[in-house]
């Protein structure tokens, strides 16, 4: 319930490697395959992974030598690069960690998307639903004015997973010859700037309320 990781199914076969030259030096040798498959929220995952356990009468050691992660096809996208990462460094630790995280962040994301949409069902565009890591914003105001906000989900090189947004713009040309403080320019610059001071949601309502801003004569 805390990590919202669940296992269906799980299977372990175990083979002595121990040759008779380990017998004789008290060495013992094992190696176990593993498999499960689960699911965290609805992502779903299967594991093949094997162990090397090293006893002898002063120490013991085990190792994860082989792990092959199978997901599902989902719209998790950002997961691929991750997947491959994790089955390459065979850290078990970092792969159940990282995507309980990925999860919660996916999660956020999608209830913040949908709560701005049915908030300012007019100013918000999702084309692909809530589930999209984009979010469109246009201007009541001003036609062919538009603000893209593009939220992807990084999982850096250790694991850890971290929201990155970044503003991009869309604006008529005739718009921007005029813009010689060059505002636009700078605006997503401006945006990270802003998120460091409100963070997200409150970033993304003072956006949405300036496209809200009925025009002036």
């Amino acid at each position: 319930m805390i990590t919202g990781i669940n296992i269906r199914n799980y299977t372990k076969e175990t083979e002595d490697l121990t040759s008779t030259e380990m017998t004789e030096r008290n060495i013992k040798k094992v190696l176990q395959k593993h498999r499960l498959s689960g699911n965290c929220c609805k992502v779903t995952f299967q594991l093949e992974f094997q162990v090397l356990e090293i006893q002898n009468e002063e120490s013991f050691s085990s190792v994860v030598t082989d792990l092959n992660i199978i997901m599902e096809p989902t719209e998790y996208s950002e997961l691929g690069e991750f997947v491959s990462r994790a089955e390459e460094r065979k850290d078990l630790f970092m792969f159940f960690r990282s995507l309980h995280f990925f999860v919660e962040w996916y999660e956020y994301r999608k209830r913040t998307f949908k709560h701005f949409k049915e908030k300012y069902p007019n100013v918000v565009q999702l084309s692909e639903g809530a589930s999209s890591s984009c979010m469109g914003l246009r201007s009541t105001s001003q036609p062919g004015f538009e603000l893209v906000i593009v939220w992807r989900i990084h999982i850096d090189e250790e694991g850890k997973v971290l929201p990155k947004l970044d503003l991009l713009t869309k604006i008529p040309q005739q718009a921007l010859q005029l813009d010689r403080k060059r505002v636009t320019e700078s605006a997503p610059r401006s945006f990270r700037t802003l998120l460091g001071v409100l963070g997200i949601e409150a970033s993304l309502e003072s956006l949405i309320k300036s496209l809200c801003m009925e025009k002036k004569d």
